[in-house]
């Protein structure tokens, strides 16, 4: 008995050990494979459906190309890089910059452009701007809120201030509806625009939203409410227009905006009286009576022009000088909801302006702001699919400009104001459509799931089943998600989607364009721009290459 007790104690201790070394793999290792599952895409493993429950499709995940196989194609592709790196900056350009074209992609957050490459043809894809030498990121809270909206955010990357949340060329001393304080000049930020004018140069504004949307306000207008678009709007806030001007009025009449060579975009509504319709039948939303789009022809005389369709924009004589073109009651349509044959495109009115803006500097150079609007636009309703077309036609008008005008004296900085909360998730295959579902796996309730989705808006409903108060996701591969206007899942239910706070992409060639690099606060960008151009803000210590000694001054 004894000689038995030797024998099996030891081996019954052993499977102990045994059995509390597996139990601890059984309950840690699993938990690391899930957060870090390790998939062969050639043909699915079949523990990950066994043992993990991963669900994983049996899919050929080929490299799209069969030398991505071999490590001597991605060294190959690492040295181009490098050698292009070292070759662009090599020698710095500190060119004066004769002229400034700022392109505002608007809620392009960098999730957008990494889903935006895929809608392209593939996630090696590169849009024109990321091939500009310089990048950095800048941070775009507001004075007072983590998260920013467009007003702030253009008072910050075109005034060189950061202000308050719904407010557009005030300082943060000015509080949202503060109508008196709106007019008080101490608390006015003026923007870069300004600045080119008071040398001389032409200036010009080209936006898909309504010309009087807080992104290109805050090239002209200061105001304490970035709703006050006409003066109805002023009213349904208890504010009087006669007192808190309204941003429309301020375009035409305003010491910017009525200095403006170009301003192009949507927004007719707002400059005509109710009593009167505008193109598509829409009445106008003023109530003061005023017809500003007449009092702007009336103030610029017969080589000014007013144009409503992409056929007049086109054929505008060559004798113009200045020009508003108003191609929707209110915003732009969408690119992909456009008639074409009456809308313009972004490449498009961007060409116009650049033959207008060139035509008119004189020799004094220009600053034209170029904004992708609807990008935001889309995004706030979970319409990804829009959101990265918008951003491709975006692309668009920035490689037209980019071809048209000399890195040597041209300053090109390509940026967004704030982000938003698609995100782009899962581990899907190369080459998989972006706009549909994750090729990778399933989720837990073995129902496929979006490789773009949302962390809030309006996609939440359309995508859940409710009954006896349970909420169940709807089957995706029953949906068309490539139908346009298909809203992709939400997670939380709100009737808009919010901007996202996360930092933004900045790109720039040019004179200079090695300021831009780095983290920054967003509003050093117009500081930057400034200092490459010799201009001269409102802030008397501000510093500039020609102050600095190292370029002559504007002749």
């Amino acid at each position: 008995m004894d000689s038995l007790r030797q024998f099996v104690l030891p081996i019954l201790a052993w499977l102990l050990a045994l059995q509390q070394t597996q139990g601890y793999a059984i309950q840690h290792e699993p938990a690391e494979r899930r957060m870090h599952p390790v998939f062969n895409f050639k043909s699915a493993l079949p523990t990950e459906h066994t043992i993990h429950k991963r669900a994983m499709p049996m899919i050929n995940f080929d490299a799209p190309i069969a030398e991505e196989e071999y490590s001597h194609y991605w060294n190959s592709i690492g040295q181009n890089i490098l050698e292009k790196q070292i070759a662009e900056k090599a020698q710095l350009n500190t060119n004066l910059a004769k002229n400034i074209i700022m392109f505002l992609g608007d809620g392009m957050s960098i999730p957008t452009l990494t889903a935006g490459r895929v809608y392209l043809g593939g996630e090696e894809k590169q849009y024109s701007f990321e091939r500009f030498p310089y990048v950095g990121l800048s941070k775009t809270y507001c004075a007072n809120t983590q998260v920013a909206d467009s007003a702030c955010t253009a008072t910050a990357y075109l005034g060189g201030v950061k202000t308050n949340y719904g407010t557009i060329g005030v300082s943060a001393a000015i509080e949202a509806n503060d109508c008196l304080g709106q007019n008080n000049s101490i608390h006015h930020v003026t923007s870069i625009a300004a600045w080119a004018q008071r040398q001389g140069m032409a200036t010009g504004l080209v936006t898909t939203t309504s010309v009087t949307h807080a992104s290109p306000a805050g090239v002209y207008a200061h105001v304490a409410n970035r709703n006050w678009e006409n003066d109805a709007e002023v009213l349904s806030d208890n504010g009087d227009p006669l007192v808190c001007t309204d941003i429309a009025t301020q375009l035409v009449h305003g010491e910017v905006g009525r200095n403006l060579n170009v301003i192009l975009g949507g927004g007719r509504k707002h400059f005509l009286p109710n009593t009167v319709r505008e193109l598509e039948g829409e009445l106008g939303a003023r109530l003061d009576g005023h017809n500003l789009i007449k009092e702007w022809q009336a103030m610029h005389g017969r080589d000014a022009h007013y144009v409503q369709t992409r056929d007049e924009l086109l054929n505008l004589p060559t004798t113009t000088t200045r020009v508003m073109g108003l191609f929707g009651a209110n915003h732009m349509p969408f690119h992909l909801d456009a008639d074409a044959t009456l809308t313009p495109t972004l490449a498009e009115m961007t060409s116009i302006a650049l033959d207008i803006l060139e035509r008119q500097s004189n020799g004094r150079g220009f600053f034209l702001f170029v904004e992708g609007g609807r990008i935001d636009h889309a995004h706030h309703d979970t319409l990804a699919m829009k959101a990265l077309d918008e951003t491709a036609e975006f692309d668009k008008a920035i490689s037209l400009a980019h071809a048209r005008t000399d890195v040597r004296d041209t300053l090109t900085v390509v940026t967004s104001d704030h982000s938003h909360t698609m995100s782009v998730a899962g581990y899907s295959s190369r080459k998989n459509d972006i706009i549909g579902v994750n090729n990778g796996q399933l989720a837990d309730d073995q129902l496929p799931y979006a490789t773009l989705s949302y962390a809030n808006g309006p996609g939440f409903d359309y995508n859940v089943l409710k009954a006896n108060g349970a909420i169940k996701r709807k089957n995706l591969h029953k949906i068309d998600m490539k139908r346009k206007d298909y809203p992709f899942p939400s997670m939380v239910p709100l009737e808009s989607e919010t901007h996202g706070g996360d930092d933004v992409a900045v790109f720039a060639t040019g004179p200079y364009a090695h300021l831009f690099t780095g983290n920054y606060e967003q509003n050093f960008l117009p500081h930057a721009m400034s200092y490459a151009a010799c201009l001269q803000s409102d802030n008397s210590a501000k510093r500039s290459a020609c102050t600095d000694g190292l370029l002559r001054g504007r002749t």
